[in-house]
């Protein structure tokens, strides 16, 4: 019996993908930031909330990845900015080729900033390049705080670490200063922000990463 090894690696498609369009953010000038939580933490809340500021300022777009519905898509498109949806089916993830399909529907040369809102699932998502610049990992606190721990590889694919409806704290067995410190003993350099989406809190912080990140992208394009 003769033996095959395979060497090759399953991700290896689409990692050639991502860099393709990694380079082609880079030559546009596009900031690309690939978000990521459970479902429900409220990904799209801060979209809607952050959304508006920052379309006054900068060409943005969002691509919106759910298995099915284009219920998301619609809430941003509420929000005047450019969306468009995937719908996976039965995958938790999105991967790299499937943003370069969507990029020509939103006019994806000629952007500022994009935003990839990934399936809502902690696992499968991290493993895959969308080209990104940075991925931002968001928790809320009606989720546990040994998320980190459980999630590691997804903390660790994290640039920053956002804790969402803070306002519900008081009501919820969640320990905000634990969660942060388990998240840094996975990734000691993320970055942390404490939020509400219903109240508002936190927010102009996070608008701030983002602008900060448009700026530094177009120096370096």
């Amino acid at each position: 019996m003769e033996k095959i090894e395979i060497n090759k690696k399953v991700l290896s498609k689409n990692d050639m993908d991502a860099a393709e369009l990694r380079s082609r953010f880079k030559k546009n000038g596009t900031f690309t930031v690939n978000i990521m939580s459970s479902p429900g933490s409220g990904k799209t809340s801060l979209l809607e909330k952050i959304l508006g500021v920052l379309s006054a300022k900068y060409n943005v777009a969002v691509i919106e990845g759910d298995l099915q519905t284009e219920n998301d898509k619609e809430r941003i498109e509420k929000v005047g900015v450019k969306a468009v949806q995937i719908q996976t089916g039965g995958a938790c993830h999105l991967e790299a080729a499937e943003i370069e399909r969507k990029l020509p529907l939103i006019d994806g040369d000629n952007l500022d900033l994009l935003i990839i809102e990934n399936v809502g699932n902690l696992v499968c998502p991290s493993e895959y390049d969308l080209g990104q610049d940075a991925n931002i990992i968001l928790l809320s606190v009606t989720e546990g705080d040994d998320k980190p721990l459980k999630y590691p590889s997804m903390f660790f694919a994290g640039d920053i670490f956002i804790i969402n409806k803070v306002d519900l704290a008081p009501y919820v067995d969640f320990n905000i200063e634990k969660a942060v410190s388990n998240a840094k003993k996975i990734k000691s350099t993320l970055e942390d922000f404490i939020i509400s989406c219903k109240t508002g809190a936190g927010i102009e912080k996070v608008i701030d990463w983002f602008e900060r990140g448009i700026l530094a992208k177009k120096q370096c394009s």
